[in-house]
């Protein structure tokens, strides 16, 4: 019996799982606050998402899974408490942008899962901006792992080769293969010696390489000291200030050194700065002196008061204020080959975090002051430019001319299309990557305009979703001539219907592909893992059709329950 499964929260990411999982020939509900044309009551239950009888409507207490898939974390978090009541036994995947209370649950309660739609999706952004085109991705050694689809045309490097021949690399991993003709699985491909013909299609993880290389502080500090036009740009009035002041300071000094009143050059600085500055100075020097420099004094001292009050306003604005941190991004602003990511939205700073630990230079464009995500850029020591990335300006001194790609990730489709146009329309040859929220358009805007990647959140993280309501410890996933696979770890328990078996009959049986195996000592790949006998306490890693999950995922719960 396939498991019955609600999706609960039919907004762009849960429509699309939901569909999805219809495609996959799952038995699949929908619970939604208002009806979805084209959609019989029968299979989207119309209703308060947090109510028992919605949910009651909806078959919770005979489902085996539920996905909650809604944008609001606390209405979330009511709909699982609702349906754990319900259903004590269900297992839910709860979707939370709040990840830190989303591991706590998962840490609390047993089947809880929490999955974030940023966290699914930012990878592939910084994977595109990186030139791959990734199509999804997989967590591998710590890792996460892109992965992309190989056409192989008449001019493809792998052309005539045999898949043996690639099955051994430990950078790359062979995920599915779809031949032009006839149907063969990729470990019988390999065991076979199959060569690689044109038309044939390969599903390749590819292990991301962390640059090592960074500016050491020293030459940061060097290119902050001597890039003089933003100093001129955000300092100007402090050093304007500095000038005045020093010049009230000169015009006292010289003009009681020619009031014949018997001071050295000394002498008569010390009395101008201590008296303009209100820090005090010797009364004598004018107490026998004329009328004339007692005025003056009195000019002097009012002056220098005025200057005084407005150079120390704006040098504690300079520093302590904002104008201090634009100054100091603007001139750690790299002058080549970095990202440019326009909009601190949750997925913006994921996207920036994932760069960043790469190894590759970013700068940030935000023109919230306020937004709560600066702060965590500037600490990565990543430079923020305050402005609105749609402005030509904007863009022209985040070097632009010199960057290796630009990223629009504000939570505005529009203002996102218009930072994308004005970028190509400054630097015609730079990768560009817009997020367009809605998945139905996203495409056709990729189409339309002709940029590098026009990628959906939604449409990204969906599969994700799909693949975990249908069972697992999913690690990744991917869609491929409109079939949903997935990437999971499993634990060979003594009941395991894989426990006792090669890992090669495994694969040819099932129709996975073994990605390597975690033994007690160490870890096996390539050929060796293709030669080793699952017992238990092995965790086999592996890919495998989302419609045979289920399959492994119940025959799983039942040996379990005769244990």
């Amino acid at each position: 019996m396939k498991p019955r499964i609600i999706v609960c929260g039919l907004g762009r990411t849960g429509y699309k799982t939901f569909r999805l999982l219809r495609h996959q020939g799952a038995f699949v509900v929908g619970i939604h606050h208002q009806s979805i044309p084209g959609e019989t009551a029968g299979d989207v239950i119309v209703g308060d998402l947090q109510a028992a009888s919605t949910l009651t409507a909806a078959g919770i207490q005979q489902a085996h899974t539920l996905v909650i898939a809604g944008s609001k974390d606390a209405l979330n978090l009511s709909i699982m408490m609702q349906a754990r009541v319900l259903n004590p036994q269900i297992r839910i995947i709860n979707r939370f942008y709040n990840t830190n209370l989303g591991e706590r649950l998962d840490q609390s309660l047993p089947d809880h899962l929490s999955m974030s739609v940023v966290g699914l999706a930012a990878p592939v952004f910084t994977f595109a901006a990186m030139g791959n085109r990734a199509i999804g991705q997989i967590k591998l050694f710590q890792q996460t792992w892109p992965i992309h689809e190989e056409y192989i045309d008449e001019n493809h490097f792998w052309r005539g080769l045999k898949l043996s021949e690639l099955w051994e690399d430990r950078s790359r991993m062979m995920i599915y293969y779809l031949p032009v003709e006839g149907e063969m699985d990729l470990v019988s491909g390999v065991i076979s010696g199959q060569e690689i013909q044109v038309g044939d299609r390969l599903i390749v993880g590819t292990q991301p390489r962390i640059r090592s290389h960074r500016r050491s502080l020293l030459r940061k500090l060097l290119k902050a000291l001597t890039n003089f036009r933003q100093f001129q740009q955000h300092g100007r009035s402090v050093v304007v200030g500095a000038i005045v002041l020093l010049a009230v300071i000169a015009i006292a000094t010289l003009t009681y050194m020619s009031a014949e009143l018997s001071l050295s050059p000394v002498d008569a600085l010390y009395f101008s700065v201590g008296m303009i500055t209100g820090a005090g100075g010797n009364d004598k020097v004018v107490e026998n002196a004329p009328n004339s420099i007692k005025l003056f004094t009195v000019v002097m001292m009012l002056v220098g008061a005025v200057v005084i009050g407005i150079w120390y306003a704006m040098l504690t604005d300079f520093v302590l204020g904002s104008r201090f941190k634009q100054f100091w991004d603007a001139a750690r602003i790299p002058q080549r080959y970095h990202y440019i990511v326009c909009g601190l939205s949750g997925i913006g700073v994921r996207i920036v975090q994932q760069l960043h630990a790469s190894g590759y230079e970013v700068v940030v464009v935000e023109p919230d002051s306020n937004n709560k995500y600066i702060n965590t850029a500037r600490e990565l020591g990543i430079p923020v430019i305050q402005g609105d990335a749609s402005f030509r300006t904007i863009l022209k001194s985040s070097n632009i001319d010199s960057a290796a790609a630009v990223l629009a990730v504000t939570s505005n489709d529009a203002t996102n299309l218009e930072i994308a146009l004005k970028a190509k329309g400054l630097t015609p040859s730079i990768p560009v990557i817009v997020h367009y929220a809605d998945p139905d358009f996203a495409g056709i805007a990729q189409q339309l305009f002709g940029f590098e990647a026009v990628l959906s959140p939604a449409e990204l993280a969906a599969p994700a979703f799909a693949a975990a309501a249908l069972g697992g410890r999913i690690l990744g996933n991917g869609i491929t001539a409109d079939s949903l696979w997935v990437a999971f770890a499993t634990v060979i328990t003594p009941s395991h219907v894989f426990c006792g078996q090669w890992v090669k009959d495994v694969a040819m049986s099932a129709d996975c592909v073994p990605l390597y195996v975690e033994t007690n000592h160490q870890t096996l790949h390539g050929w060796d893992l293709l030669e080793t006998n699952l017992c238990a306490g092995n965790v086999l890693y592996m890919t495998m059709p989302a419609t045979r999950l289920y399959q492994l995922w119940r025959h799983e719960e039942v040996c379990e329950s005769h244990v």
